[in-house]
């Protein structure tokens, strides 16, 4: 359990350090892309269907961020094929907000047990943690997380606007597509095995660049790091601090995250 927590921890936060970097926005997360409400959608479309099977769950959810990220995805691409990185945002607060009004619609003609089930999967959680879904994750992320480390640099360059990155030797266009997908990989594969867990794509990048700097080489390892620990420690509350009975870990993670939160965006609001 403490394994996956790590391992989603570290996803999410990279996948949010990526999505700020090509977004240029420090408040883009998986949650802002529609990518999170994409895969609550498919997990509890499947839990109201009764879909049978221990991996329908986790793959419905996969399956919904997935869809979202290609719906978000053509959004965004403008004229010649080029992905406008601020449509992008806005296409996924739509998509983000379709699917959570259909994810409501839903829950509020469950049963009261499905309605439980879906409730707790929405906020997140690792009660149902096992090697088998830790293969999972591992199966899955090392891909997108080589293909984000390897886009460090001309991430760096990204930050200093798109036609000074184009001059200095990025191929911006291919750069943005890679990064969007690779990102968006990631949150699946996250989602898929722990729910929707919010506030940690957001609020990690902040604070390790506040420590470690901006450089991406060193930004998305750190990120990948104290993401892990984050949600482990967090996983860690929500197992203890009403036990026996356990809380989502996604109500821990906003609880921990809000108050972190303003007092970086009032810090980077002051400076």
């Amino acid at each position: 359990r403490a394994v996956l927590a790590f391992l989603v921890g570290g996803a999410l936060g990279v996948a949010g350090t990526s999505l700020q970097a090509l977004v240029r926005n420090p408040l883009a997360d998986p949650f802002l892309l529609g990518l999170s409400g994409g895969a609550g959608l498919g997990a509890v479309a499947a839990i109201a269907l009764h879909v049978p099977g221990p991996w329908a769950l986790p793959l419905a959810a996969f399956v919904g961020a997935v869809g979202a990220m290609a719906l978000v995805y053509r959004l965004g691409l403008v004229g010649g094929g080029e992905l406008d990185p601020r449509i992008l945002l806005l296409g996924g607060v739509a998509v983000g907000a379709l699917a959570g009004a259909i994810t409501t619609a839903i829950v509020s003609l469950a049963e009261a047990t499905e309605l439980r089930n879906a409730f707790l999967w929405l906020w997140g959680g690792f009660s149902g943690a096992s090697w088998t879904t830790v293969f999972v994750i591992l199966a899955y992320a090392p891909l997108p997380l080589g293909v984000l480390v390897a886009a460090a640099r001309p991430l760096d360059l990204l930050a200093l606007g798109e036609e000074p990155a184009q001059y200095l030797g990025a191929d911006v266009r291919r750069l943005k597509q890679l990064v969007y997908l690779a990102a968006s990989l990631l949150t699946a594969a996250a989602v898929a095995v722990a729910g929707v867990i919010g506030f940690v794509g957001l609020v990690v990048p902040h604070v390790c660049r506040l420590v470690w700097g901006r450089l991406h080489r060193t930004l998305l390892p750190t990120a990948f790091l104290t993401g892990g620990i984050l949600l482990a420690a967090a996983d860690t509350l929500a197992r203890t601090v009403v036990a026996p009975r356990e809380l989502p870990v996604g109500i821990v993670t906003a609880l921990l995250g809000v108050p972190v939160f303003a007092f970086l965006l009032r810090r980077w609001t002051v400076s």
